[in-house]
């Protein structure tokens, strides 16, 4: 089921879902440390918690899953520009939970454009979800009033509900900076963090470490459920959820139509099997765009390329982004599953890549001045950088014949690597032309060779509707091929 399934199905009705936004003046003021502690706490006492997080992000989602036990879903209304289609998505990702948990990104009112459009507080004022700032409070005291009053009237409408205080001196501080904002904003102050160490989740280029990628992290967790327990008003933050008003179930906008303009489902025993490459290395998948595959008919085959010596019988291979370069040895030790790839290419199963995906099928990574051999699928080499080669959102246009979009498709995704192609050998040219972002330099994207389909550029199965169908497609023909 798609948002657009979701919204037809519902047409008329009005939703009662207690909802909240997590948000901040700036990144790393404490939001995820909040949001995690929320959810964690609030599962511990039987609630259904469902997060969410307000632009394109992978790592957050992983501590955001593990928190409440549930998939951490995307909310961007880059994605999804049409209000009808966001609230369709919370509407769907929410089934069954008591709460929505939204994080927001960057600053409140942060966002690409000058009048703030796609900002966490428009993506609010659009969902009518109340916002609780979290304030990194060091080196502030009564300032902290004139700043939250800002933020109060910057936009009009925008519900601001409820302020959480972090990195707190106890005594003297909280005190001043509680009767501050109680006093010249009308607030409440739901909640003073202390200064503590174990709250710090690890982070390197990316931000932070994906959770699945060690177990030892797990532990942050409970830190940030402990702190939040000890020190917020956890009834009064379920109050304000509670009290967000209902929501009514709008019209299917025409890009979610075309979500639902897929291919016929095939017979249940006819299903083609795609090959999700998820692991340490490979995590960088978004759950709607697994449910899309699922949606259109796909039979989902989980691979671990650490693990795993051997390709399972699949009529297509789907490889996700992650942080490959971390476990280069472990990667390239894995001789069986490297070889059984490199045949599957010459027999021609079809692949699709994404940034460390592309990266694992090049001939080699340089990595801290050593090459490592890798798929060799595409006959490329890689290099890693200190730093970005891509950062932001991508918008793509489909310049060419290829297995999986129309040409003239319009594509939106985003993009954060460190790595660039050093060395290109691939004939043919890209087959997205890039009219924003970076890809594999000069704005181009999408290498298309031989079976394979790679790129920098992640997409999000709301922002590019034809991929699920032209995936299962792809894997529908090749699987007929072998009948």
């Amino acid at each position: 089921m798609t948002p657009a399934d979701s919204i037809a199905d519902n047409a008329g009705k009005a939703f009662s879902l207690p909802r909240l936004v997590i948000a901040a003046p700036q990144g790393r003021s404490g939001k995820t440390t909040v949001s995690l502690g929320l959810c964690a706490a609030f599962s511990q006492r039987g609630l259904t918690i469902q997060p969410f997080k307000k632009g394109p992000d992978y790592i957050d989602p992983s501590w955001l899953s593990q928190a409440s036990g549930r998939p951490c879903r995307s909310l961007d209304s880059f994605f999804l520009p049409d209000p009808n289609d966001l609230r369709a998505a919370l509407i769907r990702g929410a089934s069954q939970a008591d709460l929505a948990l939204i994080e927001g990104n960057h600053g409140l009112y942060d966002s690409l454009e000058l009048d703030g459009l796609g900002s966490t507080a428009a993506v609010a004022r659009e969902l009518q979800a109340p916002i609780i700032l979290v304030i990194n409070a060091a080196r502030m005291s009564r300032s902290a009033a004139a700043l939250v009053h800002g933020y109060q009237t910057f936009e009009p409408g925008t519900p601001l509900a409820g302020v959480i205080l972090n990195q707190v001196a106890q005594g003297r501080h909280e005190t001043k900076m509680r009767q501050a904002i109680e006093h010249y904003c009308r607030l409440p102050i739901l909640g003073a963090l202390p200064r503590d160490a174990e709250m710090t989740i690890p982070d390197r280029h990316l931000g932070l470490i994906p959770h699945n990628e060690d177990e030892r992290l797990t532990p942050a967790i409970q830190a940030c459920r402990d702190a939040v327990e000890k020190y917020v008003d956890l009834e009064a933050v379920l109050r304000i959820a509670r009290g967000a008003p209902s929501m009514p179930a709008s019209p299917v906008s025409t890009n979610t139509q075309q979500l639902q303009n897929h291919i016929p489902l095939p017979p249940i025993g006819n299903r083609p099997k795609i090959g999700v490459m998820r692991d340490q290395a490979f995590s960088f998948y978004y759950p709607e765009n697994l449910e899309a595959l699922q949606d259109r008919g796909a039979e989902l085959i989980a691979i671990n390329s650490l693990q795993d010596n051997h390709l399972p019988e699949v009529d297509a291979l789907y490889i996700g982004g992650g942080f490959p370069e971390i476990f280069l040895e472990a990667l390239s030790a894995n001789q069986g599953l490297l070889a059984d790839i490199r045949q599957a290419v010459d027999f021609g199963l079809p692949i699709y890549a994404e940034c460390g995906g592309l990266m694992y099928l090049a001939r080699s990574i340089e990595y801290e001045g050593r090459a490592v051999e890798m798929v060799g699928a595409l006959p490329i080499e890689i290099e890693m950088t200190n730093r970005p080669q891509g950062h932001g959102y991508v918008l793509a246009q489909c310049t060419a014949e290829n297995p999986i979009f129309p040409v003239g498709a319009t594509l939106r995704g985003h993009e954060f690597h460190h790595s660039k192609i050093t060395k290109n050998d691939i004939p043919s040219a890209p087959r997205l032309r890039l009219l924003r972002g970076e890809g594999i330099g000069y704005h181009e994207d999408g290498l298309y060779y031989r079976n394979v389909f790679a790129s920098y550029t992640h997409l999000h199965a709301y922002g590019a509707p034809q991929w699920a169908s032209g995936m299962v497609a792809w894997a529908s023909s090749f699987q007929q091929r072998l009948r």
